[in-house]
């Protein structure tokens, strides 16, 4: 599929989010019943030396650092990839990892709190977004969500994933919070899923990362192309970078995610200064939110973020291709935890 087709497929997609639709399939409904049948099997063979066990990262990070001012509050939500499943230290999972590296551009302590949920599909970010700001006193500074391939393999029609993503974005930046979400990683990369529904998986995963990313946009939020789980290393490397379920990420595969996402958690919080007009040689730029989006689902971690609100063709948004900020595991795991229950 070209990237015009899927910008048209996407724009239809977050179409009909918005007004209510819900008959608009990721491939056609007969292609996501074969993509289904085959990831399906594909997750009976994955899960082999994993557990089900996620680390509790939560609590603040560079207490080191001396500033007067409050914590930055960090929160955490979306699925097993947000919650940091298939690694076994805290400072693995990429709540730490982002917290981590936030304190240290930011030289300040980030309280960071996760309520994601390993299996969560779109629907469940409503709930996710309550308990984020169930506390009016502590509404998080920035909120990091990763979502959409349950929603994939669980064959939830795509405009009803991008409503309820766009729902979620919606009351977090009305309460106050940035919010960058990443979207739907590749399903074409998951090793057990072969040709040629390898190629239909990836095809259903950009369709929706892409209508992802047209919704959020839409609301105030920016987003990072997961996409292969943020980068060529994963398809080289999958024996690295995928845990041992061949299934979710590895320690080094959540800290090359932490990588790519960084840079957009420090622009969204105004942490560096914006270059005063996109990179040419990055092939960045201003385009059509619909082009932009079907642009970020074809290269990982390429950002999108809300620039014009009109347009000849609507919408317009900045495509950017940040360099990615190395993030290292945290030396300890949070010291402080934060007063409130964690997340089952």
């Amino acid at each position: 599929m070209t990237r015009m087709s899927r910008a048209r497929v996407a724009r239809r997609i977050a179409a009909g989010a918005a007004y209510g639709g819900g008959g608009i399939g990721l491939a056609g409904a007969a292609v996501v019943g074969l993509v289904l049948a085959e990831v399906q099997l594909a997750r009976r063979q994955v899960g082999n030396g994993s557990t089900p066990y996620v680390p509790n990262a939560e609590g603040r990070y560079g207490q080191t650092y001396d500033n007067p001012g409050a914590p930055l509050r960090l929160t955490i939500l979306g699925d097993s990839t947000a919650a940091g499943q298939g690694v076994h230290r805290a400072g693995q999972t990429p709540g730490a990892l982002l917290a981590s590296g936030l304190a240290a551009v930011a030289e300040r302590p980030v309280d960071l709190r996760n309520v994601a949920l390993p299996g969560a599909m779109s629907d469940d970010l409503d709930r996710q977004v309550t308990l984020a700001l169930a506390d009016q006193h502590r509404i998080p500074d920035i909120c990091v969500i990763m979502v959409g391939a349950n929603d994939v393999t669980n064959r939830i029609p795509a405009t009803r994933s991008v409503r309820h993503l766009a729902s979620a974005v919606r009351r977090l930046r009305t309460a106050g919070a940035e919010v960058v979400v990443g979207t739907c990683p590749d399903l074409g990369t998951i090793e057990p899923v072969q040709q040629p529904l390898r190629w239909l998986a990836r095809r259903a995963s950009r369709q929706l990362a892409a209508a992802q990313t047209i919704g959020v946009v839409e609301q105030g939020g920016r987003t990072v192309s997961l996409g292969d789980l943020l980068g060529p290393e994963f398809a080289a490397n999958p024996r690295e970078l995928f845990g041992p379920d061949n299934y979710h990420p590895s320690a080094e595969g959540y800290a090359t995610a932490a990588m790519a996402v960084l840079p957009t958690l420090c622009a969204a919080l105004g942490l560096w200064p914006e270059e005063e007009r996109p990179d040419v040689s990055r092939r960045e730029g201003f385009l059509p939110v619909a082009r932009a989006a079907a642009e970020a689902a074809s290269e990982a971690g390429t950002e999108v973020t809300a620039a014009l609100p009109t347009g000849p063709r609507g919408p317009w948004a900045l495509l950017k291709r940040r360099r990615r900020r190395r993030v290292q595991e945290p030396e300890t795991a949070a010291t402080e935890p934060t007063s409130h229950t964690s997340q089952p």
